[in-house]
C-alpha cells in the first residue's frame, strides 16, 4: 500500500512539475504517465490479490486454531480419562496387591515357623530312634535265651569257662555288627565293650581280629595311645594272618608318632611297606617315614627280592 502511494506521489509530482511548455509539447513525459498509470493499475491489482491471500491466511489461521482448541480439549478429554482410569486401576489392584503382599510375608513367617518347628521335630526324632535302638539291643540281649556252653575251651576266647558270665548271650554277627554301629555313630565307649565281649566269646572267629583293631583304633581315638599300640600288637601277634594287618601296623605307627617314638614308629611304616607294598596304605606310609626324616624307597626295593627268595 505504501508503494502505491508512493508511486502515486511521484507521478504527481512529475505531472504539477514539469513547465507548461514542456508538458504540452513533450510525448516522452506523455508516455512516462501512461506508464505510471499502467504500473499503478498493476499495483492496484497485487494489492488486491494480496489482501484476497491474506484473507485466505488468516481464515486457514482461525481454522488452525480452533482445530488446536479442539485438539486440546481432546486431549485434556484423553488425560482426564486415563488419570481417572489410573485411579481406578490403583483402587482396584494396587491395594489388593499390598494386601496380597502382606499376607505373602505372613506366610513366608508362617512357613520358617513350621520349618523350626520340623527340624526341631526331626532332632527329636532322631534322638528317639537312637534311644529305640539302644533300647531294642539291650532287650535283645537280655531276651536272648543263653546258648549251649560251647565244648571247646578255645571258643569263649580265653575267658573263665564253665562260668555263667562267659557264656554269650547274643550271636556273633549280631554283637558285632552292634558294636560297629555304635563306633560309628560315636558311642565309643559301648563300642569298646562289645567289641571285647566279642573277643571273650568268639575270640576264633573271623571276625576276631577286626575286633582287636577296633579296639585299638577306638583306644587311639580317645587319646590313649599306649593301650592302642598294645592293642595293634594283639592284632599282628595274635592275628597275624589277616586282612587288618596292614591297618594294624599302619595305625600303631600313628599311635607311635603321637607318643614321640618317632624310631620305633618308623619300623611300623616300613614293616607295612615291606610286607603289604600295594597296600592302599603304602602311600601313606611312605609320606609318613618321609614326615619323620627316614627314605621309604629301600624297602620297597627289597620287596622283589623278598618275593624271589620265596
Amino acid at each position: 500500500m505504501y508503494r502505491r502511494l508512493l508511486i502515486a506521489a511521484l507521478a504527481g509530482l512529475v505531472t504539477f512539475s514539469a513547465p507548461p511548455r514542456v508538458h504540452a509539447a513533450s510525448k516522452e513525459i506523455q508516455e512516462l504517465q501512461r506508464d505510471v498509470a499502467q504500473l499503478q493499475d498493476q499495483v492496484k491489482q497485487l494489492q488486491q490479490s494480496q489482501d484476497r491471500q491474506l484473507a485466505e491466511i488468516r481464515v486457514l489461521v482461525q481454522q488452525a486454531l480452533s482445530a488446536g482448541n479442539d485438539a486440546n480439549k481432546s486431549v485434556a478429554v484423553i488425560q482426564n480419562g486415563l488419570q481417572q482410569s489410573l485411579r481406578d486401576l490403583q483402587e482396584k489392584v494396587v491395594a489388593p496387591v499390598v494386601g496380597v503382599g502382606s499376607r505373602m510375608d505372613q506366610v513366608s513367617s508362617d512357613v520358617r515357623t513350621l520349618q523350626a518347628a520340623v527340624s526341631d521335630l526331626n532332632s527329636m526324632v532322631s534322638k528317639m530312634q537312637s534311644q529305640l535302638t539302644d533300647l531294642a539291643n539291650v532287650v535283645k540281649v537280655l531276651s536272648a535265651p543263653p546258648p549251649p556252653a560251647p565244648t571247646q575251651p578255645g571258643a569263649t576266647g580265653g575267658g573263665a569257662p564253665g562260668g555263667s558270665s562267659d557264656l554269650p548271650t547274643i550271636s556273633a554277627t549280631d554283637l558285632y555288627n552292634n558294636a560297629d554301629g555304635d563306633r560309628v555313630s560315636g558311642k565309643l565307649d559301648l563300642a569298646l565293650t562289645e567289641f571285647s565281649d566279642y573277643l571273650r566269646w568268639y575270640g576264633n572267629t573271623d571276625m576276631a581280629p577286626f575286633a582287636q583293631y577296633y579296639i585299638g583304633w577306638i583306644h587311639a581315638s580317645q587319646g590313649d595311645y599306649e593301650s592302642a599300640v598294645k592293642d595293634y600288637d594283639l592284632v599282628l601277634e595274635k592275628y597275624s594272618d589277616n586282612k587288618k594287618t596292614p591297618d594294624a601296623l599302619y595305625g600303631k605307627g600313628q599311635a607311635l608318632v603321637k607318643l614321640g617314638r618317632r624310631t620305633d614308629a618308623n619300623k611300623e611304616f616300613q614293616e607295612l611297606l615291606k610286607h603289604f607294598p600295594k597296600s592302599d596304605l603304602a602311600p601313606r606310609a611312605c609320606d609318613q617315614v618321609k614326615s619323620l626324616g627316614f627314605n621309604c624307597g629301600s624297602a620297597r626295593a627289597a620287596v622283589p627280592k623278598k618275593k624271589k627268595q620265596e
